[in-house]
């Protein structure tokens, strides 16, 4: 379903091109991200790295970010795969797999995260009502400042 590629191509293009007050506005007035390790998920461990529910603590991450977090500079390019989409009446949900490249201010380039995305999107909104964001490796580099 291309409305489902658009918004996540929307979505991936906003974090690379650091329009991170635009983030919170992929979501549903109520939405959930959450990012978690595939070996958590594997067992059911409910301790996300990362969890906002609801527009509010979305802008309210991205306002840390700005004006409270100290973290080196840095900018992301998204890499995303071909998308699997289940459709149902008052939803989608996709899976689609997922590489991130991180770019230091010095120019030093590394893949920082891989994994996959299992999304919930509302079909009404065509927004994020879940984003589930499943890391392959439980390790990370740095801080993870910047939404995946």
């Amino acid at each position: 379903m291309k409305e489902v590629e658009n918004l996540h191509a929307r979505y991936a293009h906003a974090l690379d091109d650091d329009r991170l007050e635009d983030w919170p506005n992929f979501f549903t007035e109520r939405g959930v991200y959450r990012i978690a390790t595939a070996e958590n998920e594997a067992r059911g461990l409910p301790l996300p790295v990362v969890y906002c529910e609801g527009r509010p603590m979305l802008r309210d991450r991205v306002q840390s970010l700005r004006h409270a977090n100290i973290y080196e500079p840095q900018r992301y390019r998204h890499v995303i795969s071909s998308v699997l989409i289940e459709e149902g009446k008052d939803f989608i949900k996709s899976a689609s797999s997922f590489l991130v490249v991180r770019i230091m201010e010095n120019g030093e380039t590394m893949l920082f995260a891989s994994g996959r995305y299992q999304d919930r999107i509302s079909v009404k909104e065509m927004l994020y009502e879940e984003r589930v964001v499943i890391c392959d490796s439980r390790r990370f580099d740095t801080l993870l400042a910047i939404p995946l």
